[in-house]
């Protein structure tokens, strides 16, 4: 390879989320973070490169868009998806989430149901709340080890008024990359009720071998009306911290809310570093994501082997997409105190808890495999000999 993945990377005291709140979250300044969604590779050389080159100017002001960026993402989509965007469809927002809240305050009532498919990404419940709508859930069915959508369910609750749905695509934490049939007839719901889906595709490039991104709004131009996609390099290629993501809207209504909200709360503004990182990303990182997205994969074969020999009473559901692992942990026949106790004290460990992505996810755990072989080796060897003694009575 020609990027070194295995390569460790010290991050304490860089004022990371990740590794300088081990103390403070978890009690102890020994425990391995595998939890919160960022990687511990470094960033494409050439992102590193621009973000230098823009630092150099010594003069940080206000800056403005531009259409190499702009370009850079019409690019990447047509390239790596398929999907043909047009550059007034795309709006700048500090974040995913940021947009699915502003998304969920403009297109539903006080009060009114939102649809989300737990277990999903707990921000997915928090936007909906904070903005004084309900949840309304249709829980993913587990069929044979995958997840799959309960569309009866679904049409259940649009026939009830439920007129908005997040959409989680590729599926985090389950890691499913959802095929075009299954979302054609999500998508025939939405138009037979009158349904908005905002979809966040954040983990769009994450896609494993023998799998294949489909962004909902690119199914048919029907689907494209009714669609706000939200976007970001982020995740793909470790930025998180600079803050930046982009949404996608065709409809010009959807479209002329958002910017209309993102201007009333002053958010418009170009960030002075991100758009560089973003442009070089996008230009010159696709030889990197491929080459971590064939690391990820064997980290991925890695992890499940040795939980099937070393635990085999936990099951691993095989991820399609993203870099993240789902473990049914159920059979460890430990409630969720003692599934964190298990984590946080016996094992020194710290994967994400499932019931924080609703009450199905309650008894899994979500793995981080985004980080050198040894660092997983490490907290697998540690989780393993801690949980071994655990089975159900």
């Amino acid at each position: 390879m020609k990027y070194d993945f295995d390569r460790v990377t010290n991050r304490l005291g860089t004022r990371s989320l990740k590794w300088d709140q081990l103390e403070k979250l978890y009690g102890s300044d020994e425990v391995l973070p595998l939890w919160v969604a960022d990687m511990d590779f470094e960033c494409p050389p050439a992102v590193k490169e621009a973000l230098v080159r823009r630092a150099e100017a010594g003069i940080y002001g206000y800056s403005t868009d531009s259409g190499s960026y702009r370009e850079a993402i019409v690019r990447w989509f047509a390239g790596r998806h398929g999907w043909k965007l047009q550059e007034e469809w795309i709006t700048d927002s500090p974040g995913v989430v940021t947009s699915l809240s502003l998304a969920v305050e403009l297109f539903s009532e006080p009060g009114s149901e939102v649809i989300i498919q737990p277990p999903v990404y707990y921000p997915f419940f928090d936007v909906i709340r904070t903005n004084g709508r309900k949840t309304a859930l249709s829980p993913l069915l587990l069929t044979e080890g995958r997840y799959e959508m309960d569309y009866a369910r679904l049409e259940e609750l649009m026939q009830g008024g439920a007129r908005l749905l997040l959409l989680c695509n590729p599926h985090n934490p389950g890691g499913r990359v959802w095929e075009p049939d299954e979302l054609r007839k999500l998508g025939d719901l939405c138009l037979r009720y009158g349904v908005k889906v905002i979809s966040d595709e954040i983990h769009c490039d994450l896609i494993l071998q023998g799998h294949k991104h489909t962004p909902f709004a690119s199914l048919s131009g029907e689907l494209a009306e009714i669609t706000l996609t939200a976007l970001a390099s982020t995740k793909t290629f470790n930025l998180p911290g600079l803050q930046t993501s982009f949404i996608v809207a065709k409809n010009r209504e959807i479209k002329r809310s958002f910017d209309r909200k993102m201007k009333q709360l002053s958010l418009q503004s170009a960030s002075f570093f991100a758009h560089e990182a973003v442009e070089a990303a996008y230009n010159e990182g696709g030889e990197w994501l491929d080459e971590l997205l064939t690391y990820v994969a064997g980290n991925v074969q890695f992890a499940a082997h040795f939980l099937q020999e070393k635990l085999p009473q936990v099951k691993v559901m095989q991820p399609e997409g993203t870099y993240l692992l789902w473990v049914d942990c159920r059979p460890l026949g430990l409630d969720v105190e003692e599934l964190k106790r298990l984590m946080y004290r016996e094992a020194k460990v710290a994967f994400t808890e499932g019931s924080i992505f609703g009450e199905e996810g309650r008894g899994f755990l979500r793995i981080n495999l985004a980080c050198p072989r040894s660092i997983l080796a490490e907290a697998l060897e540690r989780f393993g000999r801690a949980a071994a003694a655990y089975t159900v009575d």
